[in-house]
């Protein structure tokens, strides 16, 4: 169930209500003078999400880049060495010139 964020448009009263979206529903309904607050959207999952993983994690995903050597993983998790680097930048170059499998 999600939490809607409400305002009272005769008090300014916000407040926030975890709920069914036909409870909300019916809630706007009886109470015309309630109406919805915008949010932000919740991301959940994905790069960027500010989870970085455990020394143990990061050495299985370390092996799994060593499988993959030109996925994106293998560019977060890989071998640094500039041999490497250099590999998985050229290869990087010509799937995107060419339009091969997993562009950035």
């Amino acid at each position: 169930m999600p939490t809607y964020s409400f305002r009272n448009k005769e008090t300014g009263e916000e407040w926030e209500e975890f709920m069914s979206i036909s409870a909300s529903e019916e809630l706007m309904e009886n109470n015309p003078a309630i109406v919805k607050v915008p949010t932000g959207i919740a991301i959940i999952g994905g790069r960027g999400d500010g989870v970085k993983p455990t020394g143990d994690f990061k050495e299985v995903l370390s092996r799994i880049s060593e499988q993959n050597p030109y996925s994106p993983l293998a560019a977060e998790y890989g071998k640094k060495d500039p041999t490497s680097v250099k590999v998985r930048d050229t290869v990087k170059k010509v799937r995107k010139k060419v339009g091969g499998p997993m562009n950035e």
